[in-house]
């Protein structure tokens, strides 16, 4: 067997790569109108329309018809901003501690089978692209082993890497994730002690906050007891780690579109959607 160290992960992910119309999964959109740094976040106007649609509509550019998309709102104002623009959307209770716990909501709102797959798409990446959604979906078709899928993408910087605020994960050889850390994991202990600040030849990986899940699985996380290693990291996707769950992981060659949570965030993706229009 190769040693760990030489190995490296295939890049599987194409912005071209077009939708497999066999793939069948439901994207749940969350959106929270209370926020610290950004207050009404979800209906702030990014290029005439309110955030949680564009992202929804950016999700439909690029998958297929038969994909159901639906934002999980926890206001009527959301929902009626949804409805002005053709989104399907549904209202949770606002109390949820998490996420997670207001897909598992939407979830048995809309139905869905324990066996269906959901994709989490955060209501503050209007510029996420299509493509990875599609790829984190598949995941679950590919490992039915897992019971979540996720992304990640080559760190390119040293900075980066040492960067508590960015979260690395290590995967297997088979692209299950080992563990996901704030710290700079894996350490190139021999490049540190020779006083190299420089990445290991390995490239290490950034993980993308955008989440594949198996209904049964959500349902059921919210039920489960936070890990030790959850609370020390701050990092809600260990706990299903801890309690023995696998976690798939698609890896792409290039980084998101940056995602808003200041005031200075959504004037940084205006001013990106305009040199795009």
């Amino acid at each position: 067997m190769a040693s760990p160290c030489c190995w490296k992960p295939k890049l599987g992910y194409s912005p071209t790569k077009s939708w497999d119309s066999d793939l069948h999964y439901t994207v749940l959109i969350p959106a929270r109108l209370a926020s610290s740094r950004l207050p009404g976040k979800p209906l702030a106007d990014i290029a005439g329309l309110p955030m949680v649609v564009r992202v929804a509509q950016r999700v439909r550019s690029g998958v297929a018809d038969s994909v159901r998309i639906v934002v999980a709102g926890d206001s009527p104002e959301i929902l009626t901003a949804c409805a002005a623009h053709g989104v399907e959307a549904v209202l949770t209770r606002q109390d949820h501690p998490s996420g997670s716990d207001r897909l598992a909501e939407a979830s048995a709102i809309l139905g869905l089978d324990q066996g269906d797959i959901v994709v989490n798409v955060q209501g503050d990446e209007p510029l996420i692209d299509p493509g990875l959604v599609e790829s984190v979906a598949a995941l679950l078709v590919e490992h039915p082993d897992a019971a979540m899928g996720t992304a990640a993408h080559p760190i390119e910087s040293v900075a980066d890497f040492i960067n508590p605020n960015i979260v690395k994960v290590v995967l297997d050889t088979a692209g299950l994730a080992l563990y996901f850390s704030r710290a700079p994991i894996p350490w190139w202990r021999d490049g540190v002690v020779s006083g190299q600040m420089a990445l290991p030849e390995l490239a290490p990986l950034r993980h993308i906050g955008i989440y594949a899940y198996r209904v049964g699985f959500l349902r059921a996380f919210p039920n489960l007891a936070p890990a030790p290693m959850e609370t020390t990291e701050a990092l809600e996707q260990l706990r299903a780690m801890w309690h023995g769950y696998r976690i798939a992981v698609h890896v792409t060659g290039s980084a998101p579109g940056p995602g808003v949570d200041t005031p200075e965030d959504l004037d940084r993706v205006r001013n990106i959607l305009r040199g795009f229009t």
